[in-house]
């Protein structure tokens, strides 16, 4: 055989020998890892506001998409998440409501018999909900989960009865950045068990270390579902005024803000009891505050350079995003409300989103009508996942949108949190408060919901509360499930 003919079916051969690897790799779902904040302000990435130290953040936004028009289906923590892990409205999944005691608010520490049979103890998402990590397992994908839970801390309710494979993080609502104690009561697990292990130490950086192990031990193995729910920037949860005031933040990030005159001012309508009492000042929230984002924006850092370390960048999705709006130190601008209300503050929040082998340009703004509700569905269909058979969802697919090639499929959206109110179909608003607070208002042109127009487009207003009664209805009309209703 002459040389060029041996030449020739030498590289026919090595040809041959990468096609197995190639479609191995083309058959290979991509990774994801999912990213959530603590009620971090719609204005709070240094993208877009140089007051804010966000790096890690910033180099998402300059390699995805920074989504302008996202919001979650409600304002404050439990039914977002929720919602987020189901794609489906707290009103069908069951968990329309926030899974915790209010009490402590007021100054009463728990004795641990009686928190025992409490709602925040016994209290959880249906079992019969399927939330991302369970229905990923068909496609061989590996779950973890390091942060805030708050879906429920009975045994059934635990992350790894729900579908992933580990986890290390607290169960309720928030917890004191140091002792991880929710106003005095342990509120950590490792798996299945409670723990105090880690104790003393800065739980940002406990959920890092957990979550660089995971990668470190799963990534490149099989597909991977990456969950960090961030306990940053919530406000610190300590029967403490000075403490339960702001936001806990380590002293090296503190320093890396502009110093303030005043730390401490007297409250004289103490809300944690009687008399008078130090609370922290506006300005010391704000610098702790930021300091805990950036905290959190390292944390961040140090997954996505592990990710660029073993070479997954490429086929890894990572989301960003807020479980809702800011409140206390956060700026929500040029939004107007803040969290736990259906204004645009309380819930239209920061949402980045990256994946170079999934087509999303890098560096792009897309303006897009979008929500949490979709990331359920469209990570199904990134991953080439079937649907959970008889699930309804109310998510749709997002990714052509974020791919600038059609305009976002969803037009209209609904909150509902107690006797507060909201609608959004196409670019208008309508929002009615508790305290008398309601309008009608033309997103487009104005996103700060400062011109009332109900008045001026009476047909438009009730059109959209037409649309609204309907969703209430049909939510109405849904299964009933979880704590909020009955069997």
């Amino acid at each position: 055989m002459g040389a060029p003919l041996r030449c020739f079916w030498s590289l026919v051969a090595a040809s041959l020998a990468t096609i197995p690897a190639a479609l191995s790799l083309a058959a290979s779902p991509p990774n994801i890892l999912l990213m959530v904040s603590d009620d971090q302000g719609y204005g709070d990435l240094g993208v877009i506001n140089p007051t804010i130290q966000t790096p890690s953040l910033d180099r998402l936004a300059g390699e995805g998409v920074r989504l302008t028009n996202f919001y979650v289906a409600w304002p404050a923590c439990t039914p977002s998440r929720a919602s987020l892990l189901t794609g489906r409205y707290p009103q069908r999944n069951g968990i329309s409501d926030m899974i915790r005691n209010e009490a402590p608010d007021f100054g009463y520490r728990y004795p641990a018999a009686e928190y025992e049979v409490t709602f925040e103890r016994v209290g959880g998402m249906d079992e019969r909900e399927v939330i991302l990590p369970a229905a990923l397992a068909p496609s061989g994908f590996v779950s973890g989960i390091y942060g805030k839970w708050d879906l429920g801390s009975l045994k059934r309710f635990l992350p790894t009865s729900r579908g992933f494979q580990d986890f290390f993080g607290f169960v309720n609502t928030g917890i004191d950045y140091y002792t991880h104690e929710r106003y005095g009561v342990p509120s950590m697990f490792r798996n299945g068990s409670p723990t105090a292990e880690g104790k003393g130490r800065y739980c940002t950086e406990l959920f890092r270390d957990e979550a660089l192990r995971f990668l470190r031990e799963e990534a490149g193995k099989r597909p991977f579902f990456l969950y960090v729910p961030f306990n940053a920037p919530h406000n610190s949860s300590s029967l403490d005024p000075k403490i339960r005031t702001t936001v806990q933040a380590p002293k090296e990030y503190r320093d890396r803000y502009p110093a303030v005159a005043t730390e401490f001012q007297v409250q004289k309508k103490a809300r944690y009891g009687d008399g008078k009492v130090e609370v922290v000042t506006p300005a010391a929230r704000r610098r702790d505050y930021c300091a805990a984002v950036t905290c959190m924006d390292a944390a961040i850092g140090d997954l996505l350079k592990e990710l660029d370390r073993k070479g997954l960048t490429e086929n890894t999705i990572v989301i960003f995003l807020s479980d809702n709006g800011g409140s206390g130190g956060a700026d929500n601008s040029p939004l107007r409300g803040h969290k736990s209300q259906t204004w645009e503050g309380g819930i239209r929040v920061p949402c980045l989103v990256r994946w170079p082998g999934g087509g999303i340009p890098a560096g792009a703004v897309n303006a897009g009508f979008l929500s949490s509700l979709e990331i359920f569905p469209s990570l199904l269909k990134a991953t080439g996942t079937p649907f959970p058979s008889g699930v309804v969802l109310d998510g749709l697919d997002w990714w052509d949108c974020l791919r600038g090639k059609t305009p976002s499929p969803r037009q209209e959206m609904f909150w509902k949190r107690r006797d507060q109110l909201g609608a959004r179909v196409g670019d208008w608003k309508w929002v009615e408060m508790r305290d008398g607070g309601s309008g009608l208002f033309d997103l487009a042109s104005d996103p700060g919901e400062k011109e009332d127009l109900s008045q001026k487009r009476p047909e438009d207003l009730k059109r959209v509360k037409a649309r609204f009664d309907a969703w209430t209805a049909a939510m109405e009309n849904a299964e009933p499930r979880g704590p909020f209703r009955d069997f």
